[in-house]
């Protein structure tokens, strides 16, 4: 199986993205790939609306679905790909599943826990730093959001 390139694995990601806006959830959506089999682990989009969950963000969901899958808790090696910068509460569990490469596409300066704010695999107390790549389909990323609050706020 041919591993996917960052910009395929963000168009999985985006598809997710949508498939949450059209549910009524914040569109974000979160891909995990074994990058040594090219496999697709799991697919998913926000969902703490629907869930009555604070935690069900794609990311989180994305990585219980692998977990599931493997049948472990850690997912060390694999990659996670997200459409929007992961908040703190995602990048620590991103770091407690030992996750080996984050891949996002649009910045938050505002809620974001990677390159924003906390900085949080920079923080002396983080356990497990993963490889960190931004801005990928960041513009489409980034549009879809704008667009979903926009028509929330009926402009």
């Amino acid at each position: 199986m041919t591993p996917l390139s960052d910009t395929d694995a963000m168009r999985l990601a985006l598809e997710a993205a949508r498939a949450a806006a059209a549910a009524g959830e914040t569109p974000v959506g979160a891909v995990v790939l074994d990058p040594a089999t090219g496999e697709v682990l799991a697919v998913a989009g926000n969902g703490p609306i629907g869930a009555h969950d604070p935690t069900a963000h794609a990311e989180i969901a994305a990585m219980r679905i692998a977990a599931a899958r493997l049948g472990n808790y850690r997912l060390t090696g694999l990659t996670l790909v997200v459409t929007l910068e992961p908040c703190a509460m995602c990048a620590g569990a991103i770091s407690h599943a030992r996750i080996g490469r984050v891949v996002f596409g649009a910045d938050d300066a505002k809620g974001g826990a990677v390159v924003h704010g906390p900085r949080f695999f920079e923080q002396p107390t983080c356990h497990w730093r993963p490889e960190v790549a931004g801005g990928v389909l960041a513009d489409e990323s980034a549009d879809l959001l704008r667009g979903f609050f926009r028509a929330r706020r009926g402009r």
